[in-house]
This record gives C-alpha cells, sequence and structure tokens, in this order.
C-alpha cells in the first residue's frame, strides 16, 4: 500500500515539473502579453474618466488584480476608490450578493459616485459598469494596440478579445476589508479544527472585493434592485488559506488536469471549481500533517472524488457563501459528461499511476 502510494506521489511530482510547470510559464507569458493591451486600454480610461484609476501592477512578476480563468480567458479586477459613504448591506435576499446604500441621503453630494446612485439610495453596480463599457469601447478605438483589440459585443459584462485569441473581463470593484459579510457568517463551523482562530482573524482582515458583474443566482430574473447589486468575492482570503503544505501543488495539478481534459461543451467546470473543492478536503483534512507531500496522492483523489459527488448531484455550493450554487445555470447534461470524464479520469490514476505520464 505505502510503495503503491509513493509511486503515486512521484508520478505526481514528475507530473507537476513537467505538465504544470509548462503551462505556469505559458500563462505568465499570456498575462504579460494581455497585461501590456489591457494597461494601455485602461490608461486611456483614465485620460478620459480619472475616477478610473487602472490598479493593475505588477507585485514581484505577480498581477495584482488578474485572475486566470482558463488559459486563455483572464479576469482584471479594477479596484475604485471611496466606497466610504455607502453602507453595505447583505440580507442573503441575493445569494452571492450584496448592495451598497448611502449611509446618509445628505451625503448623495458627497460621493464620488454621485450620477451612478438611484433614487432610493444604493449606489448601483449595472450603472458604473454600463458607464466603464463605454470608457472602454473609445479606449480600444484610441490605444496604440487597437489593431489586436477589440469589444466583445452581446453582453453586459466588459470584455476585451486580444489576438482573437484570449478574453479578458474588466470587473469594476470595491475592497472591503475590517468588515466580514453576514451571509458567510457561518465560517469557520465551530466543530471543525482548521484554520485555527489566528488564520481565521487573518483570513477575516484580509476582507473580499464587491464586484460589477452578472451575478449566477441572478441571470434571468433581473429586476432593478437585483441588478444594482455587486458580486461577493474572496480571493484574497481563499490565497491566504490555502498556503502551507502542498495546497498549492494539488491546486496547480488539478487545474492542469482540469485545462487538458475537463474542458467540456456547456463549460461545466473551471479553475474556481477545483479551488473549492480544495477548501472543502483542507477541512476534512484539518491536520497539518494531512498536507505533507507523501499525502499528495491522496488529497488528490480525494477531491476528485468529491468532484464526481458533486457533479453527480449537480451542486458545488461555495466555499464562504454555501447559499450559493457554483453549478447554478449550468446544463444537465454537461455536468453529466464531466462527471464521466472525471471519474474515467480519477479511476486511471487510481489504478495506473504511470498514466500521468500520458494525461
Amino acid at each position: 500500500m505505502i510503495a503503491t502510494q509513493a509511486k503515486l506521489v512521484y508520478q505526481l511530482n514528475k507530473y507537476y515539473n513537467e505538465r504544470c510547470q509548462t503551462r505556469k510559464a505559458a500563462i505568465a507569458k499570456t498575462i504579460r502579453e494581455v497585461c501590456k493591451v489591457v494597461s494601455d486600454v485602461l490608461k486611456e480610461v483614465e485620460v478620459q474618466e480619472p475616477r478610473f484609476i487602472s490598479s493593475l501592477s505588477e507585485i514581484e512578476a505577480r498581477y495584482e488584480g488578474m485572475e486566470v480563468i482558463s488559459p486563455n480567458e483572464f479576469e482584471v479586477v479594477l479596484y475604485l476608490n471611496q466606497m466610504g459613504v455607502f453602507n453595505f448591506v447583505d440580507d442573503g435576499s441575493l445569494p452571492g450578493c450584496a448592495v451598497l446604500k448611502l449611509s446618509d441621503g445628505r451625503k448623495r453630494s458627497m460621493s464620488l459616485w454621485v450620477e451612478f446612485i438611484t433614487a432610493s439610495g444604493y449606489l448601483s453596480a449595472r450603472k458604473i459598469r454600463s458607464r466603464f463599457q463605454t470608457l472602454v469601447a473609445q479606449a480600444v478605438d484610441k490605444c496604440s494596440y487597437r489593431d489586436v483589440v477589440k469589444m466583445v459585443a452581446d453582453t453586459s459584462e466588459v470584455k476585451l478579445r486580444i489576438r482573437e485569441r484570449y478574453v479578458v473581463q474588466i470587473t469594476p470593484a470595491f475592497k472591503c476589508t475590517g468588515i466580514w459579510p453576514r451571509s458567510a457568517a457561518q465560517w469557520p463551523l465551530p466543530h471543525i479544527p482548521w484554520p485555527g482562530p489566528n488564520r481565521v482573524a487573518e483570513v477575516k482582515a484580509e476582507g473580499f472585493n464587491l464586484l460589477s458583474k452578472e451575478c449566477y443566482s441572478l441571470t434571468g430574473k433581473q429586476s432593478s434592485a437585483e441588478s444594482d447589486a455587486w458580486v461577493l468575492q474572496f480571493s484574497e482570503a481563499e490565497n491566504r488559506l490555502l498556503m502551507g503544505g502542498c495546497r498549492k501543488k494539488c491546486l496547480s495539478i488539478l487545474k492542469t488536469l482540469r485545462d487538458r481534459h475537463l474542458e467540456l461543451p456547456g463549460q461545466p467546470l473551471n479553475n474556481y471549481h477545483m479551488k473549492t473543492l480544495l477548501l472543502y478536503e483542507c477541512e476534512k483534512h484539518p491536520r497539518e500533517t494531512d498536507w505533507d507531500e507523501s499525502c499528495l496522492g491522496d488529497r488528490l483523489n480525494g477531491i476528485l472524488l468529491q468532484l464526481i459527488s458533486c457533479l453527480q448531484c449537480r451542486r458545488c455550493p461555495h466555499y464562504f457563501l454555501p447559499n450559493l450554487d457554483l453549478f447554478q445555470g449550468k446544463p444537465h447534461s454537461a455536468l453529466e459528461a464531466a462527471a464521466k470524464q472525471t471519474w474515467r479520469l480519477a479511476r486511471e490514476i487510481l489504478t495506473n499511476a504511470k498514466s500521468l505520464d500520458k494525461l
């Protein structure tokens, strides 16, 4: 048994050093290329409208605010200034979303975003995005990369297609620190020892983001109040939780397997599903020793089996917001196909570690 485990860990490390590192290097190269274009577009936007200041900055060879959705799809979060005069309200009526309401009607004129405040005092995510979309469309025509970049039509999101190969979504957002959403109040679960009080305090201090984008739970039934809502995002908090042990290596292997084998019609699975299931696996295996290199094979198998179960039940709850289902709106047939393909992958890895050479 131990020999089999050791063989699997050896093969996984080989896979990580060959396939995952190659993927990482290719994505890093793409990111540099994409960020040059996006920075240029955002510079033009800023000239027209100084309230939209580019927050895309390179720190230690990483771009702050850049999320990789897949090797050809990216999201850049553009942090806006001055949320000050608004209260953050999440009463759970819109899973995964919250609203920003003026703390005092008399402060309306003090807000930097005065023309985007609705009659009832909400800062409208949709109105800000609509204005930003107009500015980006103008900037695309003026920027020095105008031959290789164009806006993606037929969407309320701000999306650029670059060199006909990459799609980048630029999402206006506010950073919220020092508060924690009510809809995530159940975290951490009282009976689970992971991640421990110190890490919990760090994560909560890290806070979350409010993004101006279409919300999973709202598609198809957008009333005006709902389209003014902001989407909750916890990427910094999640990254902090995944520090230590072989967690990041495990995520890297999962992403590589997804890119190579689970990019299916209907796009049932993205890298965020992998990250979410990894966080649940951390709760199931709370001890640091469970994340030693020698346990990499067990952890990976556990996550793949959990993924099959989620796909079969057609439900994958968000880690911090369990009322939000990350499979919402995905075609059942696509989830079924993904379950079958994940099962084939897991069986292959479990029964023959050397098969990783071909995966």
